[in-house]
C-alpha cells in the first residue's frame, strides 16, 4: 500500500512538471523542436521570436560600426549614480575646463603666460575664463547683455575671481571664420580675451581670440563586411507620436518608408515613450511603458530588419524617456532588455561613433534652442580671418550656434542651465567629461581610432543636433550639421555617403536632405 501510493505520487509529479514546461521546452535542443535552434538563449543576445516560429537572421553588415566601449567599466562609468554631486567635484570640473582651454590657447597663439583678469596691469595681457552673469541678474530670468557680462577665472589662473567686462568701441576678433560678424557669448562659454585691467573694477577688452579649432578627421578607410564603403542613413528624432494620440502614426509612416528604401543605417533619437505626453502624464494608457515600446518600436523595427537583414538600427535616448531610469544629462544608454536583436544598438546620450570611418556625433538634447535663447552677439571687426569651405556670404545664425558646439568642444557648453529651461535638462556637472566632443586628458594613444576610442581628437564629419528650431542641413567649418527637427513635424533627414573612392574630404562626399513624411 505504501509503495503504491509512493509510485502514484512520483507519476503525478512527472506529469505536473511536464505540463508546466510545455511541449516546446521538452523539445528544446532536439531536431524536432518547432523552429527553435539548439543552444540559443535570449540572455545570450538572440531575440527569440514570439511563439518560437523564427529567429532573426542577420545578413552581412553593410557598414563597419565602431561605437562607445561596451566593457563593464565603461558601462558603469556611463550609468553613474546621480544626485550625489559634491560641491568640490563640481568646482573642480569647471576649473579643469578653463585650465584645459588655457593650455590650448597658449599653444595656439604662442603665449608664454596667461594673465589674471582681476590683477591691475599697465600692459595688455591674454586671459582665459568663463562667461557668467553678474550677481544682480543671475538669480532671475534675465538674458545676458553687455552690462551684465562677467568673466570668471579658474583658481589656478585667477583665484576664481569674477570681474566685469567692458569692450572697446573698436573691439576686434582674431582668427575667426570670415564674415561671421562678431563673437557669440552665453553663460558658460569659455573665451580668450586680450586687454587689461586699468584698476576701475573691470577688464577692458580690445580683442577676442578665437578658440583653437578641432583638427580634421583622419582619412581612415574602413570597409564593411560586404566590402562596400558607401552607405545611406535615415535620421529621425522623437516625439514619434503627436500629443493628441498614442497611435504612433508618424512612426508607422517612417517604418513603411524604411522598409521600402532599405537604408544601411537607421538612427532614431528619443524620446520614444515621452514622459510629458498628455496621456502618459494623466495615466490614460492601457499598457506599461516597456510593452508599449515592444509593440510600437521593437516589433516594427524587427519588421524592417526582416526586410533588410544587413541594416543597422541605432537608438539614442532622451532625458524625457520614461523607459530610462537615468534622468540626467549626460545619459547612459537604454536597457539592452528592450530589444535583444544584435542589429539594434543602444547608444548613450550624447554619443560619438564611426560608420565606415565617417565620424558622427549625436545628441537628442535641444542644445540649439538653449543657445539661441541665451546668446548675446557682440559685433567685432575681423583680424586675420580664416577661410571656411564653403565661405558664408553673410552671418548665419544657425551656423554660429553649431559653431559654438564645435569651438567649445562640448555637446552642452552652457552653464548653468537657464532657469526657464531647467525642466528640459538635469545637468550633472561632475560627469561633464562625458559631454565633451574630444577627451581632455593628455593620453595621445587614446586618440587613435584603431584602439577603439569612441571620441577621437578630431572634429566630427557629421553633427546631429535635433531642435525645435527650423530644420536644416549645412556645412559648418568642415562638419555637416543636421537638424532633422521632430518626426511629429513630419520631417526627417536622409544622409548619403558616396564612399571612399569619391574625391575630396568627407564633407564633399556626404549629401543630406531634409524630407517630409507623406500625408
Amino acid at each position: 500500500m505504501i509503495k503504491r501510493d509512493f509510485d502514484r505520487e512520483n507519476i503525478t509529479k512527472k506529469f505536473t512538471r511536464a505540463n508546466l514546461m510545455g511541449s516546446q521546452s521538452r523539445q528544446f535542443g532536439t531536431a524536432r523542436g518547432r523552429g527553435v535552434t539548439s543552444g540559443l538563449r535570449r540572455q545570450d543576445g538572440f531575440d527569440l521570436a514570439r511563439g518560437g516560429s523564427k529567429l532573426p537572421i542577420a545578413g552581412p553588415s553593410r557598414v563597419a560600426f565602431v561605437g562607445p566601449p561596451t566593457d563593464e567599466s565603461s558601462r558603469k562609468e556611463r550609468s553613474y549614480r546621480y544626485m550625489y554631486e559634491k560641491v568640490s567635484e563640481r568646482s573642480e570640473a569647471l576649473d579643469d575646463r578653463i585650465d584645459h582651454f588655457g593650455e590650448l590657447v597658449k599653444a595656439h597663439y604662442k603665449v608664454e603666460e596667461l594673465g589674471d583678469p582681476s590683477a591691475v596691469t599697465e600692459e595688455e595681457v591674454v586671459v582665459v575664463g568663463r562667461i557668467v552673469h553678474d550677481a544682480e541678474s543671475s538669480s532671475v530670468v534675465v538674458k545676458l547683455n553687455e552690462a551684465s557680462l562677467m568673466l570668471e577665472s579658474s583658481r589656478m589662473m585667477g583665484s576664481g575671481a569674477r570681474i566685469l567686462l567692458r569692450f572697446d568701441a573698436d573691439v576686434k576678433l582674431r582668427q575667426s571664420v570670415r564674415n561671421v560678424g562678431g563673437q557669440g557669448l552665453f553663460p558658460g562659454a569659455i573665451v580668450a580675451l586680450k586687454g587689461k585691467n586699468g584698476g576701475g573694477g573691470s577688464f577692458s577688452v580690445t580683442e577676442f581670440l578665437s578658440l583653437p579649432p578641432l583638427g580634421p578627421p583622419s582619412e581612415v578607410h574602413i570597409k564593411s563586411e560586404t566590402s562596400e564603403t558607401q552607405f545611406s542613413m535615415y535620421i529621425a528624432c522623437g516625439p514619434f507620436t503627436p500629443d493628441a494620440s498614442l497611435a504612433y502614426q508618424p512612426l508607422q509612416s517612417l517604418i513603411s518608408k524604411l522598409t521600402e528604401a532599405k537604408p544601411a543605417v537607421v538612427l532614431l533619437l528619443g524620446p520614444f515613450i515621452d514622459s510629458i505626453h498628455p496621456a502618459i502624464k494623466t495615466g490614460d494608457v492601457e499598457l506599461p511603458p516597456r510593452e508599449m515600446f515592444e509593440i510600437e518600436f521593437a516589433d516594427r523595427l524587427r519588421t524592417f530588419l526582416h526586410a533588410s537583414p544587413g541594416s543597422l538600427v541605432l537608438l539614442v535616448p532622451s532625458t524625457r524617456d520614461i523607459l530610462s531610469d537615468h534622468a540626467v544629462f549626460p545619459q547612459c544608454e537604454l536597457p539592452r532588455a528592450l530589444c535583444y536583436d544584435p542589429r539594434v544598438r543602444m547608444l548613450p546620450n550624447p554619443a560619438r561613433f564611426t560608420l565606415n570611418g565617417v565620424h558622427i556625433a549625436v545628441s537628442s538634447l535641444d542644445v540649439l534652442f538653449h543657445l539661441r535663447k541665451e546668446e548675446f552677439f557682440k559685433r567685432a571687426s575681423e583680424v586675420d580671418p580664416i577661410r571656411s569651405s564653403p565661405p558664408p556670404d553673410a552671418p548665419d545664425a544657425m551656423g554660429n550656434l553649431c559653431r559654438h558646439i564645435l569651438q567649445q568642444r562640448s555637446f552642452y557648453p552652457l552653464f548653468p542651465v537657464p532657469l526657464d529651461l531647467s525642466h528640459d535638462v538635469n545637468l550633472d556637472v561632475s560627469h561633464s567629461d562625458l559631454l565633451y566632443l574630444v577627451p581632455q586628458d593628455d593620453d595621445e594613444e587614446a586618440a587613435e581610432v584603431g584602439d577603439g576610442d569612441a571620441r577621437p581628437r578630431c572634429a566630427p564629419d557629421v553633427l546631429v543636433v535635433p531642435s525645435r528650431l527650423k530644420h536644416f542641413a549645412k556645412v559648418v567649418d568642415g562638419t555637416v550639421a543636421v537638424n532633422p527637427s521632430f518626426l511629429t513635424k513630419a520631417t526627417y533627414a536622409v544622409l548619403e555617403y558616396a564612399g571612399h573612392g569619391a574625391p575630396g574630404p568627407a564633407k564633399d562626399r556626404i549629401k543630406v536632405e531634409i524630407q517630409r513624411l507623406e500625408a
